[in-house]
């Protein structure tokens, strides 16, 4: 007999199951959401040699596209975590997506960096509000089985989404111009938003409560206090700060000899972000027979492996090394951010938004971090940089293990959750 759609939890409430038809066309609505906000959000990185020459800026200050919208799109997390609260999540996730098309159609048109700054900063503030919606959605609306599936499929159309955005900024860019390419962006944007507001379907689990920013701080105290939570915040975060920051100083790397790389081979260097959207679904999908530090640990020495790989001065090997660090990046993310949500006891959208504010908070700094060492000791250095850091989160990672043995430990064999 097919399964129902929806299954009765002890506690009453109706779930969204997976292999219904409500599980992909929710799932399908959330991702396509995810993959607007990140071809959005990473859409100038390709162009950021194209901004240094335009506008007369160094390479640091022409990174700031990405790390200040970064910075921006962490601390507005806090704010959305109370107005999806008040205001449902669907409503916020609609409103965003339009906000953010608008502040798209606003960099298109800047005359300075300046502006372009200003507008990137707008458009991600507005863009702030689709991931924080969409996380408390799942974690409200889908069962404990079809989390985990759905929060993989969410984070690999963030891969997607950041992909697909580079890559046509920068083919549209060598065919035409920048502004074209932001313009031609909007118009997807709006395609996009029409598809998630058809496929999304209505909050049957939400419930409205006042618009409440001390209670949201109060939350994030709770979850700081939670070491399990805490470690979980710091691996995300930066593991962030690394990624992002080897992809934004690739460009300037691979743009100098001996390599001299056009912007549309800079733009088709992100379909490397393939993997990572394969490596996100399959890392749901090993978090229903390993254990996630176990998933963890395995995303963190595919990165170490692939930044070490991009010391070798090869075109080829680099490709290569950045698909092994986009796979295990998104493998590592994907598994951390489930931990944070299947971890969240109570304040669920506080604990999502919690750990979103650390990535996107670790993810503005690799910019800073990674600049210094590019101008004192170039690639060299920031590889080492990199290093050096996933070696802390290795230690994270550790005291995570330790924790999930406990509660393995304390939980009755009996008790297992279905």
């Amino acid at each position: 007999m097919q399964r129902d759609i929806f299954r009765t939890k002890e506690e009453g409430l109706l779930m969204i199951e997976r292999k219904t038809k409500t599980f992909w066309q929710a799932t399908m609505a959330l991702g396509v959401s995810s993959l607007l906000i990140f071809a959005n959000m990473y859409f100038p990185q390709p162009l950021l040699p194209l901004f240094s020459d335009e506008f007369n800026v160094s390479e640091t200050t022409s990174s700031l596209l990405i790390s200040i919208s970064l910075f921006v799109l962490g601390v507005s997390f806090f704010l959305y975590t109370a107005l999806s609260d008040a205001y449902g999540r669907r409503n916020i996730i609609f409103i965003a997506m339009v906000l953010g098309t608008i502040g798209t159609v606003g960099i298109s048109i800047a005359p300075t960096f300046e502006w372009m700054l200003m507008a990137r900063m707008f458009q991600a503030a507005a863009l702030a509000g689709i991931p924080v919606a969409a996380m408390a959605y799942i974690s409200e609306e889908f069962s404990v089985r079809a989390m985990t599936i759905a929060v993989g499929i969410y984070i690999s159309c963030n891969s997607l989404g950041g992909m697909g955005g580079r890559v046509l900024s920068g083919v549209v860019t060598d065919s035409w111009d920048w502004r074209t390419a932001f313009i031609m962006m909007a118009i997807i944007n709006f395609l996009l938003f029409i598809v998630v507001y058809i496929l999304l379907p209505y909050s049957r689990q939400f419930q409205p409560r006042p618009f409440q920013l001390k209670e949201v701080f109060q939350n994030n105290l709770y979850h700081l206090a939670n070491p399990i939570m805490t470690y979980a915040y710091i691996i995300g975060g930066l593991h962030f700060l690394v990624f992002i920051g080897i992809f934004n100083f690739i460009t300037y790397y691979l743009s100098h000899e001996p390599f001299r790389v056009s912007t549309t081979i800079l733009g088709l260097l992100f379909l490397t972000y393939g993997a990572g959207t394969i490596s996100s679904t399959l890392a749901g999908r090993a978090a229903q027979r390993w254990k996630q530090t176990t998933c963890m640990g395995i995303g963190i020495i595919c990165m170490v492996f692939s930044i070490a790989m991009t010391l070798i001065p090869s075109f080829f090997i680099i490709i290569i090394a950045l698909i092994i660090l986009s796979f295990g990046f998104f493998f590592v993310h994907s598994s951390s951010s489930s931990w944070v949500t299947r971890h969240a006891e109570e304040a669920k959208a506080s604990a999502s938004g919690l750990y979103l504010t650390s990535y996107y908070l670790g993810g503005s700094l690799g910019s800073l971090y990674f600049g210094w060492l590019w101008s004192h000791f170039a690639w060299t250095g920031v590889t080492l940089g990199a290093l050096f850091v996933l070696a802390g989160t290795s230690i994270c990672v550790i005291l995570l293990n330790k924790k999930e043995k406990q509660e393995v430990e304390s939980t009755p064999v009996n008790s297992a959750v279905e």
